[in-house]
């Protein structure tokens, strides 16, 4: 209670009880799949520019094509705004268990660089030390730059030529680091400056002042200056890491294991670790991204039918806060049914034909990009109550089959949503359900308009934990959960046309009994009407003879 011991005016804050509830985000897509290169934990990506900085491009090896870079393009071609993606990654058979060999290099005792995540690419990274641009002489001990470079496919021989101080092989990617200090406390103290920032490399201080240039033949002029930058020799590379990959991307070393993920050790490998705490990799590391609402496995296909479609419908259940988009295999026979019978997933079939980016040759690549953008257009113009369904399908040539009425008869009960080709509007979503065998949750927008109502009300009343459990909460809570119905409801997100047929609220002692309360216990009890999409459209025409009526007057 406030004091008042004093005579004067006191001004004084009081709750006035409203405490509104903010809607979350509905469009955020978590990709799991084989990339190039890159880190091995949740990254967030707003465009496709980032995700090749990040992960690199279109990833061909052994066994083909892999679909990450594909879907992640065709979701932000046809509207997505961000999306965390989850590299996949198989560990290393020789190392210790839960763990994964990367690229390191010790820098003249100084210093350590490591690759940003396992896998045979961080052989392809070379690091160059040369003079600071405040410091061009090389006489400050603290100060130094740091190039990195990066080349896909391989690292190319010859690669520098002395003489002209260029490079034969242009690197696919170069970052670089000017005036970085060794000094812990200094603004530009190099791990900060690096790690975390950096798409290529992590970085340990380990002992000493500045690393030395870079080694090589620097060559000079005739007056006998160097002809690289600030005295810098050639670009070393890291010292190559196996992981087991025989290729790019892993081959079939790739198992359920490596795409259902888990606690691993994923800090850089010996005693110069950060932290000992371990990470989660696989759809475990998605798990713990709470902005995610969407899940989509572009490699589908790659362990055979309901492996991979199990694990998200699994997450998306049990965490209840995210819906899966799955994917039919590549093949001209429709499928027979989604072989997942679960309320969080829908199912897409067939697959999309592109013009493939590297060598302009037509090529197959699954749904599940494309359409996750869709569902993100959707939300973002309408709202996450329409279904995500008669929207052109962008960034396509066309559909790998064309699908009739009749094929569609048979597949759209079995919730297959079918990809169609229509003459003057294109190729479209042709279906809206999900691939539950229970009726109230037939519709993929019913699904998740609940789970946008049910995550918003669980954020939004965070300030109930251990209030009062008494009248006064009861109605603050009705109040605030009633007014952010109510919001929907005028938004077109519910039924009715009064907002009591839309929806009602109940916090009193018909929701707990004295037992609850005892127990610390408040039951609020919602009902909801949501809106149904308008999946088929009758009209109904007969013959009218009103003109050939008569008056008689």
């Amino acid at each position: 209670m406030p004091e008042y011991l004093y005579p004067g005016v006191y001004v004084e804050e009081i709750d006035t009880g409203n405490k509104p509830i903010e809607g979350v985000s509905t469009s955020t897509v978590g990709f799991l799949g084989i990339a190039e290169r890159g880190p091995v934990k949740p990254i967030l990506i707003t465009s496709f520019d980032e995700y090749t900085r990040t992960f690199g491009r279109y990833v061909n090896d052994t066994e083909g094509d892999h679909y990450l870079a594909y879907a992640v393009e065709g979701f932000f071609l046809n509207g997505g705004k961000r999306c965390f993606v989850q590299r996949v990654f198989h560990a290393d058979s020789l190392a210790p268990a839960n763990s994964a060999t990367r690229a390191v290099t010790d820098v003249g005792g100084v210093m350590k660089i490591w690759a940003v995540g396992p896998g045979a690419f961080g052989g392809n990274i070379a690091y160059q030390v040369s003079n600071a641009g405040l410091d061009p002489n090389g006489t400050n001990t603290k100060l130094f730059r740091l190039s990195i470079f990066y080349w896909r496919g391989g690292q190319p021989k010859p690669m520098f030529t002395p003489t002209t101080n260029t490079f034969d092989t242009p690197p696919t990617q170069s970052e670089v680091y000017d005036n970085l200090s060794t000094v812990s406390t200094a603004s530009t103290f190099y791990e900060g400056e690096i790690n975390d920032v950096s798409n290529l490399i992590v970085i340990k201080h380990t002992t000493g002042d500045r690393p030395p240039n870079s080694p090589g033949d620097v060559g000079k002029d005739a007056n006998g200056k160097s002809l690289f930058l600030n005295g810098a020799g050639a670009p070393v590379f890291l010292d190559p890491a196996s992981d087991g990959k025989p290729s790019v991307a892993g081959g079939s070393l790739f198992n359920q294991e490596d795409f259902a993920g888990g606690d691993a050790d994923l800090t850089l490998p010996d005693a110069f670790k950060t932290s000992a705490s371990p990470s989660k990799t696989g759809l475990d590391g998605l798990g713990d991204v709470d902005e995610i609402s969407l899940l989509c496995c572009p490699e589908e296909s790659y362990l055979g039918p309901k492996l991979i479609a199990g694990l998200l419908t699994t997450q998306c259940e049990n965490k209840k806060d995210r819906f899966a988009i799955l994917q039919a295999p590549s093949a001209v026979i429709p499928p027979n049914d989604p072989s997942i019978n679960s309320k969080y997933a829908a199912y897409y079939y067939p697959w999309l034909k592109i013009s493939d980016p590297r060598t302009s040759v037509p090529l197959l690549i699954p749904p599940g990009g494309h359409v996750a953008g869709i569902y993100a257009r959707s939300d973002t113009t309408v709202g996450v109550h329409k279904d995500p369904a008669n929207e052109v399908i962008r960034g396509i040539d066309e559909l790998q089959v064309q699908t009739n009425d009749q094929q569609q008869s048979i597949l759209n009960p079995k919730g297959v949503n079918v990809l169609r080709y229509f003459r003057g509007a294109g190729n479209l979503v042709w279906g809206g359900r999900t691939t539950a065998n229970d009726p109230d949750w037939k519709y993929i927008n019913v699904r998740r308009l609940f789970i946008f109502v049910e995550k918003s009300i669980l954020r939004g009343t965070q300030w109930v934990v251990f209030e009062n459990n008494d009248e006064p909460l009861w109605a603050r809570v009705r109040r605030s959960v009633s007014d952010f119905l109510t919001t929907l409801w005028r938004d077109g997100m519910l039924q009715g046309a009064k907002k009591e047929q839309a929806y009602f609220v109940r916090c009193d002692h018909t929701t707990m009994t004295q037992a609850d309360i005892d127990n610390g216990r408040l039951i609020c009890v919602i009902g909801i009407a949501p809106v149904k999409p308008a999946e088929f459209v009758i009209f109904r025409i007969g013959q009218w003879d009103g003109g050939s009526s008569v008056t008689e007057g």
